[in-house]
């Protein structure tokens, strides 16, 4: 009988590997702040019909280093960098502006630098950049937030909290109106511009900020998303030289298909991949080359702000995306 559910056991495993792939790193790696950031941005682009730009990489002249944007709303009548914190449990405001948090789960206190202070230096540096890339905006142009859109997050004296901060209740509550608390994002933002200046602007930063550097992107199964920095695959030399041309100074998306089964030991997939085209954003579909390697192949891939590599079957990704 033990022999039995032994085996039963062992043929479970290699059932759930290679039919559910499961991937301990992908299981294992903190998604939930990557997700908070698509949720988020998702929902702007919902509300306001316009366009959102995450995890944008911006070159700040100052510190020769590149700034993390959590993102960039552009919308015909919004321009507003944001500040994505996905904190939970009791959350208050101190007197130097830094935040301090008390986890749901714990009864220990992190602090933060002051979020709203920070968003502000950010869009500073944005501005900075666009000027150079030829973008004239009027004084004023963008705004800035800071949205805190966890469930569990609960304001201690929400009164505390600069006017830049949505907390959940707030953006729970938010509507696509024109009165609705975003409304106010842009007040006096063409203060000195003309209003026909406003599409060309409009147009311009779209341009701008679809070719701005950002962290590669990785979509996984069960809508799970890494930002980060895609380093290479591993896998058998066949499977690898077939994705020899996968690479930033080449491609810009890469799909996983669907998968081919020919038995346990043969299971393939169909990988597409969209030649990099710096003349527009997007490749038609007779442009998008197609390969096909073993399910087992896996991606080199570092998450943001983390010091660890991490691998991910290919099985368990949807696309990845990748930064010029």
């Amino acid at each position: 009988m033990w022999v039995e559910i032994i085996c039963g056991l062992v043929i479970y495993i290699l059932f759930r590997r290679f039919f559910y792939d499961d991937d301990d790193d992908s299981l294992q790696i903190e998604t939930t702040d990557s997700n908070a950031l698509f949720s988020v941005a998702t929902r702007l682009e919902k509300l306001y019909d316009g366009k959102v730009y995450v995890g944008l990489r911006i070159p700040d002249a100052d510190t020769g280093s590149r700034q993390t944007i959590d993102m960039v709303l552009i919308s015909k009548g919004e321009a507003v960098v944001i500040s994505v914190q996905n904190l939970s449990g009791l959350v208050s405001v101190d007197a130097d502006g830094s935040w301090v948090s008390n986890g749901a789960n714990n009864h220990r206190s992190d602090r933060h630098p002051d979020p709203v202070a920070e968003v502000k230096r950010q869009v500073a540096i944005l501005e900075s950049y666009l000027e150079q890339r030829g973008a004239a905006l009027p004084e004023g142009y963008f705004s800035c937030k800071v949205v805190c859109p966890n469930p569990n997050f609960r304001a201690i004296r929400s009164d505390y909290f600069p006017p830049e901060v949505v907390t959940h209740e707030q953006w729970a509550q938010l509507k696509p109106e024109p009165k609705s608390l975003f409304s106010g994002w842009i007040k006096g933002a063409f203060r000195g511009g003309k209003k026909e200046m406003q599409e060309p602007i409009h147009q311009k930063l779209n341009f701008i900020l679809t070719t701005a550097p950002t962290w590669d992107r990785l979509e996984l199964k069960g809508n799970k998303y890494v930002l980060g920095e895609f380093l290479e695959f591993k896998g058998k030399h066949d499977d690898t030289q077939s994705l020899r041309n996968v690479k930033r100074s080449k491609v810009s998306r890469l799909i996983i298909q669907k998968t081919s089964m020919f038995g346990l030991a043969h299971s393939k997939l169909q990988v597409l991949y969209s030649p990099r085209d710096y003349r527009n954003d997007g490749s038609s579909a007779s442009e998008w080359k197609e390969v096909t390697v073993r399910s087992s192949t896996e991606v080199l891939f570092q998450p943001q702000n983390s010091t660890k590599v991490r691998k991910f079957k290919l099985s368990s990704v949807v696309s990845m995306s990748l930064s010029a």
